[in-house]
């Protein structure tokens, strides 16, 4: 088959809904050059939508040849024509092997090459995005691997396609009637008809799990509580800072995903998750059933997905009486630990130990054993029982004579009802329960970091940039865990009530500052 009078037809290489696409020789060439020609037709078939199409279809085949002729890692645009109201696209043909044919021969693919390979694709879609142009159907089929330098090429585009599916409305205007991208890679809101440029990447991350795990996205499971995707079990070995990024860009909210290409390639190049490199991270077997508390509807919990898991006061009492049980351990610990030690040195080491760590702080005196003072009535405490009081003043023997009290700045007996906490420490969140008046005076932002800094304080990595970037300054906060790795059991009973009654402050009194 000749088509145009000068392209020999030599194979079919694919065929869809609106057309098909060959391989072919330009018989008007001396090297008989090898090209791809796509065949378009549009679905619908009256004069007003062919002239309509007939346009839109030689504007975006100048915009193909301007991307092609700018950049080497999209193919290039010979020519286009039309022929019995059927579109044709001449296009550069790649010799090399889609990332579909490659995962079929080997599996999947180590990190670094996965990681060589986004590295590659990123300013190719910086530069797309750049010229207002979004790809609407990256996917391992759409990437190939060039044989010549091994480099991945981002071929077909979806606007073509797109503009195949104008139809004309019961009001005599144009629309468009079709979705252009593929299930499991396309996003929400491209599924939608509503792309972003961040549903590119929402592709482009989808295609690193396939190349990483093998697994096509239909073949992967999603939380039920999280939404997230359940791909981590099968991707062993894989570093956090790169599990992190495909986390971050496969989220199902754009807001939440790098909202540029530039933006996803800094964090690769930079390690995304900045871990402790004294703590040995152990990921977790992935679990897919909800937690054993129910969940209400209100948002409590960091960042946009995680909001709704420690958003309720039904906690199991299976996690009440090991959190009880544990308290109780501690405590004794430290009196066993304080009446064998029974010296000056060992009881400044537990003095300082406990004033560092926990709001019950059990301060050893100068006997062999540790006497439990009246208990003191402290405002906004809950009394628990079989806790050991603070006392008011300690006593130490053999030494320069100290006055008979020790002023602690910031701790739980200096805030009263009405007292200002220190700015930007929440601390004391751990340690009573917060009341209307902690709340009235602060804004929409305040409230939200207020209600995050309890999840900080366990070492929580926030998806929320701007949450993370203020976390990061301040000097006790020690990121530790992965959202998804995030226990959902660090949680005290005093830190999920102040959590769930800071978040519905806050939509009672509509003070959100990011959204929910």
């Amino acid at each position: 088959m000749l088509l145009n009078n000068r392209y020999q037809v030599l194979q079919t290489l694919g065929s869809g809904g609106f057309g098909e696409t060959f391989l072919a020789e330009d018989t008007q060439m001396p090297s008989l050059r090898r090209c791809v020609i796509k065949q378009l037709k549009p679905i619908a078939s009256n004069p007003q939508v062919y002239e309509l199409v007939q346009e839109r279809f030689g504007r975006e085949a100048a915009v193909l040849e301007k991307l092609g002729e700018n950049n080497d890692q999209i193919p290039s645009l010979y020519a286009y024509f039309q022929f019995k109201e059927r579109f044709y696209l001449v296009q550069e043909y790649v010799e090399g092997e889609t990332l579909t044919a490659k995962i079929q021969k080997q599996e999947s693919l180590s990190e670094n090459e996965v990681q060589d390979i986004l590295t590659s694709l990123l300013p190719i879609l910086e530069y797309v995005h750049n010229q207002k142009i979004i790809h609407r159907d990256i996917k391992p089929e759409n990437i190939i691997l060039r044989h010549r330098d091994k480099k991945p090429i981002l071929i077909d585009f979806g606007a073509v396609r797109e503009i195949m599916g104008t139809v004309i409305n019961s009001q005599g205007n144009a629309a468009r009637s079709i979705i252009i991208g593929t299930p499991g890679y396309m996003s929400s809101e491209q599924a939608a008809g509503r792309p972003v440029y961040s549903s590119d990447l929402y592709s482009l991350g989808m295609t690193a799990i396939y190349l990483l795990t093998g697994k096509k996205p239909q073949e992967l499971q999603v939380n039920p509580i999280t939404g997230e995707l359940i791909w981590h079990e099968y991707a062993a070995g894989i570093s956090p800072g790169m599990i992190g990024v495909i986390d971050k860009v496969t989220q199902y909210h754009p807001r939440d995903r790098f909202s540029t290409a530039g933006e996803m390639l800094e964090a690769l190049e930079s390690d995304f998750v900045p871990l402790d490199p004294t703590v040995h991270y152990v990921r977790e077997p992935v679990d897919t059933q909800p937690p054993s508390f129910a969940v209400s509807s209100s948002s409590a919990s960091p960042d946009i997905i995680r909001q709704d898991l420690f958003s309720t006061t039904n906690i199991s009492s299976t996690n009440k009486s090991d959190a009880g049980e544990s308290k109780k351990n501690l405590i004794l610990g430290l009196a066993i630990g304080s009446s064998i030690l029974g010296s000056l040195i060992g009881a400044s080491v537990i003095i300082g130990f406990m004033l560092n760590r926990s709001p019950q702080v059990v301060e050893p005196n100068t006997q062999t054993s540790i006497q439990q003072p009246n208990t003191i009535q402290k405002p906004n405490t809950i009394q628990k029982p079989n806790t050991i009081q603070q006392p008011n003043t300690i006593q130490k023997p053999n030494t320069i004579q100290q006055p008979n009290t020790i002023q602690k700045p910031n701790t739980e007996s200096q805030i009263s009802e009405t007292a200002e906490p220190p700015s930007d420490d929440y601390s004391w969140l751990s340690q009573r329960l917060a009341k209307n008046v902690d709340l009235d005076d602060k804004s929409a932002l305040d409230l939200d970091i207020m209600r995050n800094s309890v999840f900080a304080r366990h070492g929580y990595r926030f998806r929320t940039i701007k949450l993370q970037e203020y976390f990061d300054k301040q000097p006790w906060y020690k990121p530790k865990y992965l959202p998804q790795d995030f226990p959902d059991n660090l949680l005290s009973d005093i830190e999920i009530q102040n959590v769930e009654f800071i978040a519905k402050y806050q939509d009672s009194n509509n003070k959100r500052y990011f959204p929910k």
